[in-house]
């Protein structure tokens, strides 16, 4: 019975000695392939992270990708202000006549540039013409005046005229000679040659000229139409000296001041942002809405700004600049925000991406600071940076597979 009972018990021991044995070696083949995947997941975290995404010349250019340096920004302390472009008055000529006219020709047409003298029209009228003989008679008559009151000086020198006689002759003599002056200045006005004219050619037409350099803005005249008197024809502009004309409101006065910077954009001009200086603030308020007038000159004009255009701005109360990208430039994936580098590699482009901290926005640009230096002249991409992590993505899916 004893020897049954220790065969039994020999049994059970063998049997729980196999299990352990079996267990302890299910659980290093286990631990083995847990550490195993530790690995490979390590080293496809390296592999993401020096992922890198390549563009052909052709693929570059219709994205239309922008890459510049890392900019420079106010990214705070301004004050937001809009307004138009506009020019100083001694940059406007408004052209008239100063005679009642007939239209016979228009030299120039709206958009023309015109100099400083330039014909734009010419005038004829009958009057104009009687201008020119009343001055070629009146010319005459003063020099028979003239020839008068010298004969009748020598005859009183020599005391053989009457003192009455010579004053007389002195009197009308002048009184010519005023009236010569006053009806050659009324032709200078109309731009009539005063030399041809008592030379006896008489102007059948008469020239109106530009009185500044500029560009003509309006044509308010047809060709055989008559005009009145100061009745404005053209309108004259000089662009070169268009200048921002913004409005602040009363709870921004106090902040703004003459030297300040002023960063605007105009409607017509969408990716361009000018720069402008403030050199002059009213004194006093507008009445709707209650604001200041800021006159500001443009640094960086461009031929094409027109004046009445509008403008938004912002004005630079706080010289305190960081780095900053265009919001195009950033991109988040889950809870981190990338850059993306670019080098060019012969005919391809590379965009490497490098993680930035994200700062205050301001019109379309972030600020951001990196977590390692980069070289002053670092070329980023400004634009397409969901469509660069989408495509690295995608290339780290198909080398996974």
């Amino acid at each position: 019975m004893k020897n049954k009972i220790y065969k039994i018990l020999t049994v059970m021991v063998l049997t729980i000695f196999v299990s352990a044995c079996g267990n302890k070696e299910n659980h290093n083949e286990n631990d083995g392939h847990s550490h195993d995947e530790e690995e490979k997941t390590e080293v496809n975290e390296e592999h993401n992270e020096s992922e890198e995404v390549i563009l052909s010349q052709q693929q570059f250019d219709a994205l239309k990708m922008k890459i510049d340096t890392l900019a420079l920004r106010n990214m705070s302390g301004y004050v937001e202000a809009n307004g138009t472009l506009e020019v100083l008055p001694q940059n406007e000529a408004a052209i008239t006549t100063v005679v009642g006219a007939n239209v016979v020709s228009i030299e120039v047409i709206e958009g023309d540039k015109v100099n400083k003298g330039q014909v734009v029209a010419y005038l004829s009228h009958p009057n104009i013409i009687q201008a020119q003989t009343d001055y070629l008679n009146a010319y005459s008559n003063s020099e028979l005046a003239k020839k008068n009151y010298e004969r009748q000086q020598k005859l009183y020198d020599a005391g053989v005229g009457s003192g009455a006689n010579f004053q007389k002759a002195e009197a009308e003599y002048q009184a010519s000679k005023a009236m010569v002056n006053g009806l050659e200045a009324q032709l200078r006005i109309l731009n009539v040659n005063t030399t041809s004219v008592r030379n006896g050619t008489i102007a059948q037409r008469i020239a109106l000229r530009s009185p500044i350099e500029g560009f003509v803005q309006k044509v308010k005249v047809k060709t055989g139409q008559y005009v009145e008197p100061q009745t404005e024809l053209f309108e004259i502009v000089n662009t070169h000296h268009v200048h921002a004309d913004l409005m602040v409101f009363e709870k921004d006065v106090y902040k703004v001041q003459k030297g300040q910077k002023v960063n605007f954009t105009v409607q017509s001009i969408p990716d361009a942002e000018l720069i402008a200086e403030i050199y002059s603030v009213s004194k006093t308020f507008e009445d709707n809405p209650k604001a200041v007038r800021v006159h500001a000159e443009i640094e960086n004009k461009k031929g094409n700004l027109i004046p009445g255009m509008y403008i938004q701005g912002k004005i630079q109360v706080n010289n305190t600049q960081t780095k900053a990208l265009p919001e195009s430039a950033i991109v988040k994936d889950s809870d981190r925000f990338f850059v993306f580098i670019v080098e060019k590699e012969g005919e391809n482009w590379a965009f490497k991406p490098i993680e930035v901290i994200t700062g205050e926005k301001d019109g379309g640009w972030i600020a951001v600071a990196f977590s390692q230096e980069t070289p002053v002249n670092t070329k980023f991409a400004y634009n397409n940076a969901y469509y660069l992590i989408a495509e690295m993505k995608k290339g780290d899916a198909e080398h996974t597979h």
